[in-house]
C-alpha cells in the first residue's frame, strides 16, 4: 500500500549552448508542442511539471538557461542547489558537443558529484547534417560521469524517456521495481508516436 508522503521536489537545471534545443525538449515534455520560430531565452525560465513513476509521485522543477555568453555569470546560482544538470549539445553542431566539457565542468565546480548529469545530444531528426556520432556522445558521457541519451524535440524522439530516466534516478528513486532501461530508447524514428504512447500508458501522463 502506497504510503502518503509530502510531494518530492527535485530542481532540474538545463544548461548547453545557444540554439541547442534547451527550451524545444522541455516545452515538448511539458505541452508537447514544438514551435519552429526560435526564440532566444532571455536570463533563466521555471516550469513545474508532476510526474507518476509507478507507486510515487514527483514534481520536476525545471529550470531553463539561456545559452548566451552575456547571461553565463547567473547559470553558477542555479546549479548550485540542483539535483540534476541536463546537458544539451545539437548533433548537427560539433562545437556545441565540444563545448558541453566546459558545462560539464562548471556542474562538477558549483555541485562536486552530488548532482546527476545528463548529457543529451538533441535534433537527432537532422539525419543528413548529423557531426556528432551516437558514440562520441555516449563516450563522453562515460568519461564524464553521466547518463546519455539523444533527442528530438521536434519529432518528439526520446522527450519522455529521458524524463522517466533522470526521475528513476532521483534520490529515493533506487526502488523502482518494474523499470527496464533496455525499453526507454526507441531508436526507430518513424515509430516514435508509438513509442510516446507507451509512456503514457507507463505513467507519463496523458497530454491530450
Amino acid at each position: 500500500m502506497a504510503v502518503v508522503t509530502p510531494l518530492s521536489k527535485y530542481k532540474l537545471v538545463f544548461l548547453g549552448d545557444q540554439s541547442v534545443g534547451k527550451t524545444s525538449i522541455i516545452t515538448r515534455f511539458m505541452y508537447d508542442k514544438f514551435d519552429t520560430t526560435y526564440q532566444a531565452t532571455i536570463g533563466i525560465d521555471f516550469l513545474s511539471k508532476t510526474m507518476y513513476l509507478e507507486d510515487r509521485t514527483v514534481r520536476l522543477q525545471l529550470w531553463d538557461t539561456a545559452g548566451q555568453e552575456r547571461f553565463r555569470s547567473l547559470i553558477p546560482s542555479y546549479i548550485r542547489d540542483s539535483s540534476v544538470a541536463v546537458v544539451v549539445y545539437d548533433v548537427a553542431n560539433r562545437q556545441s558537443f565540444l563545448n558541453t566539457t566546459k558545462w560539464f565542468e562548471e556542474v562538477r565546480t558549483e555541485r562536486g558529484s552530488d548532482v546527476i548529469i545528463v548529457l543529451v545530444g538533441n535534433k537527432t531528426d537532422l539525419v543528413e547534417k548529423r557531426q556528432v556520432s551516437i558514440d562520441e556522445g555516449d563516450s563522453k558521457a562515460r568519461e564524464s560521469g553521466a547518463m546519455f541519451l539523444e533527442t528530438s524535440a521536434k519529432a518528439g524522439f526520446n522527450i519522455k524517456p529521458l524524463f522517466r530516466k533522470i526521475a528513476s534516478a532521483l534520490p529515493g528513486m533506487e526502488t523502482l521495481s518494474s523499470f527496464k532501461q533496455e525499453n526507454m530508447v526507441d531508436v526507430n524514428l518513424k515509430s516514435h508516436n508509438n513509442a510516446s504512447s507507451q509512456a503514457e500508458q507507463s505513467g507519463g501522463g496523458c497530454m491530450c
